[in-house]
């Protein structure tokens, strides 16, 4: 009988090395990492938050991503907006190796944009950028007192100009007529899927509605409502707030095209508050 053993690094680690490791480009995929069309969005999109978080970590020169107010509160490097584009997440298998080539760039005083290349074999399979900002709660434990934090100022002497963040301004602050071809002053429901969130599975350990779940949520009600559309190759999120652990969330279909496959919808609260705009297309099925 024999046993293969596996050489684990020291006990004394420290974070900042495993900080470092978890920025390997390169992972071998398995069932974890795949759904039914291929490379799964919802892991993807977690994998890349942590990454994000990582890299303003290291960029602030912390050993840790414990981000923390002057006043020595938690703070949360929260996802204010997500794109994907040419995605080809059908492509990717088990066994294949994911590389993930990174950067980050400062887009304002606040806030932060990491660019993330996918490729399989030195094949393209996508391209997700994410922007971020810190954020704190105003009142303990309350997830819709979430507001607005600044921890330091930039390092940067100059900021990246960015469609994404541009366009998750204009849409907060309702400057923006349309977008994938969808007038957003429409905002009435065609359909609503309402939905009870899990604490233990699509929450956070900040104790936040996670954002990679905002796009699943809205893949769920749509896949409730349609039949299959195919992968997805083209998505954008834009967050406007969070819930709390024991409200319920809905999903609003506000338009679609069938010609495009492209679909408009808003997740919002029980109070009718919107937190969420996303705007996705799918590819026709082979």
């Amino acid at each position: 009988m024999s046993a293969a053993l596996l050489n684990f690094p020291p006990a004394g680690t420290s974070a900042r090395d495993l900080m470092e490791r978890a920025l390997d480009p390169h992972i071998l995929l398995g069932m974890p990492h795949l759904n039914g069309n291929g490379l799964s969005e919802t892991w993807l999109m977690k994998e890349l938050g942590h990454r994000h978080w990582l890299m303003l970590a290291r960029r602030l020169g912390m050993d840790n991503a414990d981000f923390k107010t002057a006043d020595g509160e938690e703070a949360y490097a929260a996802i204010c907006a997500t794109s994907l584009t040419a995605a080809r997440f059908n492509l990717v298998r088990a066994n294949d190796i994911l590389t993930i080539h990174s950067i980050m760039s400062a887009v304002s005083r606040t806030q932060t944009l990491t660019r993330h290349e996918l490729s399989v074999d030195g094949r393209s399979v996508g391209k997700v950028e994410l922007i971020s900002t810190f954020v704190h709660r105003t009142i303990k434990g309350k997830n819709h007192s979430i507001a607005r934090v600044t921890l330091c100022e930039p390092r940067a002497q100059w900021f990246e100009l960015s469609p994404l963040a541009k366009n998750a301004a204009d849409i907060r602050n309702g400057r923006l007529g349309r977008h994938f071809g969808f007038p957003l002053l429409a905002d009435k429901a065609v359909r609503t899927f309402k939905f009870h969130p899990s604490i233990s599975q699509e929450f956070n350990g900040a104790g936040l509605f996670y954002f990679a779940e905002f796009q699943a949520l809205a893949d769920r009600a749509l896949e409730n409502w349609f039949p299959p559309k195919g992968p997805v190759i083209r998505r954008e999120v834009f967050f406007l707030g969070n819930i709390e652990k024991n409200e319920s969330i809905s999903f609003d279909l506000i338009d679609c095209s069938e010609e495009q496959r492209t679909v408009y919808g808003q997740l919002r609260r029980e109070n009718g508050k919107v937190i969420a705009k996303i705007f996705s297309t799918w590819k026709v099925p082979c």
